[in-house]
């Protein structure tokens, strides 16, 4: 991690807290900063000791997207020769491909802007939990670029439906979070200071589950989003449940089942 990055990571437990620490630019993503996120979400694959994730942004916003303020940064960051572009465009797109990929349940929380990038990041977590201020467009399409960036394209016809989907991506208008929470967008909406306790809930009961079920729930969403039939959805889960009973956690989820008192998980 840089100074300039600001990517504030707080471990609680099995729980690592990061936050985008850019509060005077609205944790817009500066180059370093899309370096730190993607380094952070492809470190998570291996990691057992991390069990969850919550992202959050620090200040007035959730995260503004891509840093314009800085036009020539911004102009080197898309354009030039199309190697650099593209390659400077993968390794943003990277971060929303770990993020799907890392094992660990991600929530984001959102309060304010979440733009852009922002909105993105948004997407590919697993649960949204939003504040009563936040806001959320698909910023590309209002600066000269395409609508569908950094996975907006995949991410939002599967949460909301295709014409919705369209609607937000073709024009860059606003949701806030009640009309996200209709959408389906975000799985709740609570004041923004209780953004934290509304995560404790969720976080406390994906903690009670075994490291693995956990792990592997998270894998089967992901894949059968995108499984061609049923039969393949359901092969998925039979090997999971085959794989998840062979582990001693198993056998312990089950005793303390039976004994009425909280299992101790061994992740073995």
């Amino acid at each position: 991690m840089t100074d300039e990055t600001r990517l504030k990571i707080e471990t609680r437990g099995a729980v690592e807290w990061v936050t985008l620490d850019r509060p005077e630019a609205l944790n817009a993503l500066s180059p370093a900063l899309i370096e730190d996120l993607r380094d952070y979400f492809l470190g998570l694959a291996d990691r057992k000791d991390v069990r969850i994730v919550v992202l959050r942004g620090a200040g007035r916003a959730f995260c503004a997207g891509l840093d314009l303020k800085n036009e020539a940064r911004a102009n080197d960051t898309v354009t030039g020769p199309v190697q650099r572009g593209l390659g400077t465009q993968r390794r943003i797109a990277e971060i929303v491909m770990a993020m799907r990929r890392c094992p660990q349940p991600i929530i984001s929380l959102i309060h304010g802007p979440a733009c852009g990038g922002g909105l993105s990041l948004a997407l590919a977590s697993d649960i949204r939990i939003a504040g009563e201020s936040a806001r959320m467009n698909c910023a590309y399409i209002r600066i000269g670029l395409g609508g569908c960036d950094i996975g907006s394209s995949y991410f939002l016809p599967r949460l909301v439906g295709a014409s919705v989907a369209a609607e937000l991506i073709l024009t860059g208008k606003f949701i806030n979070a009640e009309r996200a929470m209709r959408l389906g967008l975000v799985a709740q909406v609570v004041p923004d200071d209780q953004l934290e306790a509304a995560a404790q809930e969720d976080i406390g009961l994906m903690l009670t589950t075994s490291p693995l079920g956990l792990r592997l729930s998270k894998e089967a969403l992901n894949m059968n989003l995108d499984a061609g039939s049923m039969e393949a959805a359901i092969a998925l889960e039979d090997r999971n449940q085959i794989l998840c009973a062979q582990t001693s956690d198993f056998r312990e989820g089950l005793s303390a089942f039976l004994q009425r008192r909280a299992p101790e998980w061994k992740d073995a």
